[in-house]
């Protein structure tokens, strides 16, 4: 269960994954990589998420967190 998005950022690649674990506790991880480098990595505890809003909580953990890293590149530009 997760998202992968990648989208070119000048000559460069920006890569955004979030992954689901179940160990040790449930949680969702989402990696920031520019270039193929690891930047960022964000962290949500899960374990009061009832099983069946699992993927709607990762969907939009990511597309926060897809939306705060266009709108600082966005902030960058001007």
């Amino acid at each position: 269960m997760g998202r992968l998005d990648a989208f070119d950022v000048g000559p460069r690649k920006l890569t955004v994954q979030t992954e689901f674990f179940t160990r040790p506790e449930w949680r969702v991880e989402t990696k920031v990589y520019l270039a193929g480098a690891l930047k960022k990595v964000f962290t949500a505890e899960m374990a009061s998420i009832p099983e069946e809003q699992l993927q709607k909580f990762i969907n939009e953990f990511h597309q926060t967190k897809m939306n705060e890293i266009v709108n600082g590149l966005r902030n960058l530009k001007q």
